[in-house]
């Protein structure tokens, strides 16, 4: 699929070649309308199901300070899924880079500047966090507590969503279920995506064997990040029907950011830390 094939997609970088550009350019950032895609799963936005935040990290985010030293950082920045835009990945990469031979006052002065273009790219205020890594910030690998699926010994022969796959039965149970064998494609460029996907719920038991079918199901679709973890989370709440549901991944880094979409009903955080790293990020 090309980018000229997507219908949010006229004018996104995506798929097409783009010039290296390092001194401030908020013109870069191309946000994409994230209704269009919850409307094929049946997500009115006047009435989401869940609520949620997209986390990504940057690891290649520099600047020069007044002197004209460069700065490195890593920054976070969280994007409310009431956010009516989310931001195509590699628009923020480039506008990222454009701050590389930026003069800017101080590191409080940068945050700024980046919530503050960020949030207009998602039309939601956007939480902005940029850690020079001078002062030493820290980030721990981490596993979640719960069941890997991925040790289940079972066939499967599906690569497209099947959430016919997804069912539960029985008493009630609270329980984590993990899988690092999620795979997507680039909704536009047909690029991979990796990711570990976390299902924490409180409801009748989830068959495991479906649970890890439907997942691997993703491995031909083509969907952005967040939009593959919403259409998740309404297939387990629509067809395994949990009092309370989480479900989160942890996608790899590419272009220097990673993110992480997490979704749940109110009330029902399972525990999600977004400050831990998946091993392969």
């Amino acid at each position: 699929m090309n980018v000229s094939a997507h219908p949010n997609a006229q004018g996104s970088p995506l798929g097409k070649p783009a010039a290296y550009v390092d001194t401030y350019a908020p013109g870069l950032l191309f946000p994409i309308a994230r209704q269009g895609k919850r409307n094929e799963i049946g997500i009115r936005a006047d009435a989401l199901p869940f609520v949620g935040v997209d986390s990504w990290n940057a690891y290649e985010l520099s600047w020069l300070d007044p002197r004209g030293k460069p700065v490195v950082a890593l920054g976070r920045f969280r994007v409310p899924a009431t956010s009516p835009n989310l931001i195509e990945s590699k628009s923020l990469k480039l506008y990222l880079n454009a701050f590389n031979q930026y003069r800017v006052a101080d590191t409080g002065m940068l945050r700024a500047i980046l919530a503050r273009d960020l949030s207009a790219a998602a039309s939601s205020a956007v939480d902005v966090a940029v850690m020079p890594l001078a002062a030493r910030p820290a980030r721990r690998s981490a596993y979640p507590g719960g069941f890997c699926l991925d040790t289940l010994d079972i066939d499967i022969d599906t690569y497209r969503p099947c959430p016919d796959y997804l069912r539960a039965e029985g008493a009630a149970t609270s329980e984590t279920l993990y899988s690092h064998l999620l795979k997507s494609n680039c909704l536009v460029t047909g690029q991979p995506d990796w990711g570990m996907l976390v299902v924490r719920y409180t409801g009748p038991a989830i068959d495991r064997a479906g649970l890890l079918r439907y997942i691997v199901s993703f491995r031909q679709h083509n969907e952005f990040h967040e939009q593959c973890v919403e259409r998740i989370f309404c297939d387990l709440l629509a067809r395994c029907k949990p009092s309370a549901l989480a479900v989160w991944a942890r996608y790899t880094r590419r272009g220097g950011l990673d993110i992480n979409p997490f979704r749940a009903t109110p009330g029902a955080d399972g525990g999600w830390n977004d400050n831990d790293n998946e091993i392969r990020q």
